[in-house]
């Protein structure tokens, strides 16, 4: 699977870490990051994941803020995106399962261990259509 990375400032060390886990497992990682922890605006970031994924030049993204809010905002300004969120394991198999979210918004705050369980499992859960699809067509028509 193609990711797009990117991550501000706050979510520079779990970068790091995320992509030595995904390249790990056989991902190509492409990071749109900054590469310190010196101050950054995560909108430019956020722009560059967001833009990769609704172009199909990544099949997901990964955007790492202080709270991630500032990131999942940003990247659902693009038609396309459905970025989420997630705080917890559960929220990121059922954003996958039922809005077949295709960017990962992680707060920094959350802790560096449980920030990987929850994007191992939004990297590992697939989307399952059906009565979903029809929700997903409802939201990309709002344009």
């Amino acid at each position: 699977m193609k990711i797009a990375i990117g991550n501000d400032h706050r979510g520079y060390g779990l970068k790091v870490k995320i992509t030595a886990l995904l390249s790990a497992q056989g991902h190509e990682v492409y990071d749109f990051g900054t590469d310190s922890a010196e101050s950054a605006d995560y909108p430019d970031f956020g722009h560059l994941v967001a833009s990769k994924v609704v172009n199909d030049d990544a099949d997901r993204g990964v955007l790492i803020c202080g709270t991630g809010i500032g990131m999942s905002m940003t990247a659902n300004k693009y038609p396309g995106a459905r970025a989420a969120l997630c705080y917890q394991t559960e929220y990121a198999e059922l954003t996958r399962r039922h809005n077949d979210a295709n960017i990962l918004c992680l707060g920094e705050l959350n802790g560096d261990d449980l920030n990987l369980e929850v994007l191992t499992v939004f990297i590992n859960t697939e989307f399952e259509g059906g009565r979903h699809q029809r929700r997903i067509d409802k939201i990309s028509a709002c344009r």
